[in-house]
């Protein structure tokens, strides 16, 4: 059955959206949360687990002591007060993806809480947005269902449990009620998970790939006639894991909602499925207020106590936020506000910061990775990130056009070898014979010929027509395969029509 969706701006207009977001990031731990087993992105299926991992009996937790400092630094990073006391508590269900039939989390006692963070939006605008906690759990495995037309169980023949992901350390910040945000709340949802990812890459907790479900995203939301109204009944979509996604997941709750609200229907409290194909979302379960989790503290794991200063030295030892890295470059790069906002949502700020590190302008820097390599990852499907080529080489690409040793178009040639795997840029150069002629003596020689070969040419040149020795310095440039200077050429030709 196909939902009834109003349009979007035709929804905001008749109602107020509210949102809460729930993120999961994946912690860039050597082992798991409470075991030794590795902490690694995929492996044969059941390969990375140990007792604890499948929750045998007679095994022991420990906990992960890196993981709850990246907990500590995620929480100081946004601004939270960190707990001088919490504790770890089972949160008891049964799916398959957890043997043990519960999850070890944090339930009234997280390890920070009370924060926020502040979200730029495509056109400069700041939306803070204000964090209830930031708690510390475990991730679960990841259930493959076949036979089934969607993947989902529903339908399957069977199902298949991979364990190498249980256990994962994760930490889930659980946003406030975000109120306000109007018919811009499906940007401010996807602009929020994004200022988290930065957030975690800059502190170096975890790859925060998405694409791989290092971040997840839970998004809740419901719809109120008016600001002044209570909240209204809220649904929950689930693990939705791309910026695009997140928006698209949004736009369509809201519309959906409005249409059901609007023809006197009422708004089931569910989780909800979204789905890449058509950017919709389909009915999960009915999820109530009261949580049927039965948390209790975990009776294996001692009370964690952070000593304030351990605090305060994870504190002084945080890097540069993004947002504050990107106000400063801004200035040092002499970009336009609307320049570094392309830039940021690109995801090059750090390749330019890196290639402008290693020898090149912020200007050349920045023609390369929004200009050719942005496009060449357009059309391939790739994140620019993922482009194959170093900072460090694009900088020794630019040195040879600054060193007037390539054209701008002989540069394109030597990245696309560059990019097949030929080498660096001097080396593809090399071999693909790419060097601008630089030889005065060489070039007056193709000038010459070209000059004799073109009478008429020079005729009209000589008449006043000016404009047509690109005529000659076309001639030229064919002659030589492309490889001179074509500022120079013009130039030579001019002296030797004595103009």
């Amino acid at each position: 059955m196909t939902d009834e969706v109003m349009d979007y701006q035709e929804a905001v207009k008749a109602f107020d959206p509210v949102m809460g977001i729930e993120v999961h990031v994946e912690l860039g731990t050597d082992t798991k949360m409470f075991d030794a087993a590795p902490n690694q992105f995929g492996g044969d299926p059941n390969t990375f687990v140990t007792p604890v991992s499948l929750g045998l009996p007679g095994s022991l937790p420990v906990v992960n002591e890196k993981a709850v400092e990246s907990a500590i630094r995620i929480g100081l990073a946004l601004n939270c007060t960190i707990a001088k006391y919490c504790r770890f508590a089972r949160k008891n269900y049964f799916y398959p993806d957890l043997t043990k039939a519960y999850q070890i989390s944090q339930s009234d006692e997280p390890i920070a809480a009370d924060g926020w963070v502040d979200v730029e939006l495509s056109d400069g605008e700041i939306f803070r947005v204000q964090i209830e906690r930031a708690h510390m759990e475990e991730d679960a495995g990841k259930n493959t269902h076949v036979g089934g037309s969607d993947g989902r169980i529903h339908g399957a023949d069977y199902s298949l449990v991979d364990y190498n992901r249980a256990g994962v350390p994760l930490v889930e910040i659980v946003s406030r009620p975000i109120e306000g945000a109007g018919e811009r709340a499906a940007e401010v949802a996807a602009a929020y998970v994004q200022t988290l990812r930065d957030i975690f890459r800059a502190l170096d907790v975890s790859e925060a790939r998405m694409e791989r479900g290092n971040v997840r995203a839970d998004i809740n939301v419901s719809l109120r006639r008016t600001p002044e109204d209570p909240f209204g009944t809220r649904t929950e979509t689930k693990n939705v894991n791309s910026f695009r996604s997140i928006e698209r997941a949004v736009r369509y709750e809201v519309g959906r909602q409005a249409a059901v609200l609007s023809a006197g229907g009422t708004i089931t409290q569910e989780t909800r499925h979204f789905h890449e194909n058509d950017g919709s979302t389909s009915s999960g379960r009915e999820k109530s207020d009261a949580d049927d989790y039965r948390y209790f503290p975990e009776p294996d794991l001692v009370p964690l106590e952070p000593t304030p200063q351990w605090v305060e030295e994870l504190k002084l030892s945080l890097p540069e936020l993004p947002h504050a890295k990107r106000r400063r470059l801004l200035a040092e790069w002499g970009f336009s506000d609307l320049e570094m906002r392309d830039v940021v949502s690109a995801g090059a700020v750090d390749l330019i910061e890196a290639t402008v590190a290693a020898g090149a302008s912020p200007a050349a820097a920045r023609k390369w990775w929004m200009g050719e390599l942005s496009r060449l990852a357009k059309e391939g499907g790739q994140a620019l990130a993922d482009m194959p080529v170093s900072a460090e080489g694009i900088a020794e690409l630019q040195s040879l056009v600054d060193e007037g040793k390539l054209t701008d178009k002989m540069a394109r040639q030597v990245l696309e070898g560059m990019l097949a795997g030929e080498g660096g840029a001097a080396e593809v150069a090399a071999a693909r014979g790419l060097e601008v002629v630089s030889d005065d003596s060489a070039l007056q020689s193709a000038i010459d010929q070209e000059i004799a070969d073109n009478p008429d040419v020079v005729e009209k040149i000589r008449g006043g027509k000016v404009q047509a020795i690109g005529a000659l310095v076309g001639g030229v440039m064919k002659a030589t395969r492309g490889q001179a200077d074509a500022a120079r050429v013009r130039e030579l030709i001019a002296q030797t029509l004595g103009l």
